[in-house]
């Protein structure tokens, strides 16, 4: 979404990877402007996708440009506006789905009876306002949510490829021939 709104052309984001410019700019944005429909409500499972949102948004976005008559790549006016509905959407979507989840672990025993914990790492969440909405959703359960300081919740990519290094370091889970291995992409 950063991308398709060119928030790197944005003034106050040029220097921002960008969650973190839909995050600055989302919060001074009016979210009821734009409402986007949450995706997978017809799911009842713990899954998350965000493909279907992102159709929702480019489609908002491109009649958003038609409007103001601009070119794909300038900044709309109301591009605080789409940041914070944006945000917002996927902040339920995410909220809701760990809900979900939660449900399922409590209805099936896999947590214990008291002192359930709730961790948040990744790069969502260094976005205060979902780490927020999951702080509430755990104090309503009684969970404890447990999220890494901002600085340290970076791309899931990078901490991927970092336990890679590790093991290869180590010597540990390393392929070292991929003879015989089928790839088959998607």
């Amino acid at each position: 979404v950063a991308r398709r709104l060119s928030l790197r052309k944005h003034p106050e984001c040029h220097s921002m990877a960008g969650g973190k410019a839909i995050e600055h700019l989302a919060q001074t944005g009016n979210q009821a402007l734009l409402t986007f429909q949450l995706p997978m409500q017809h799911y009842r499972n713990c899954n998350f996708s965000f493909s279907g949102l992102q159709n929702l948004v480019n489609n908002a976005i491109v009649q958003k440009e038609k409007e103001e008559g601009i070119q794909e790549g300038e900044i709309l006016s109301c591009v605080k506006d789409v940041a914070a509905a944006v945000q917002h959407a996927v902040a339920v979507h995410i909220i809701q789905r760990t809900y979900r989840a939660m449900l399922f672990c409590i209805k099936n025993s896999m947590l214990p009876s008291k002192n359930a914990t709730l961790v948040v790492s990744g790069g969502v969440a260094s976005n205060q306002y979902i780490r927020k909405g999951l702080q509430n959703l755990a104090d309503a359960n009684d969970f404890a949510l447990l999220c890494p300081p901002p600085r340290l919740c970076t791309d899931n990519g990078v901490m991927i490829a970092w336990n890679g290094i590790e093991r290869l370091c180590a010597g540990v889970g390393v392929l070292h021939s991929t003879d015989g291995i089928r790839y088959e992409p998607r």
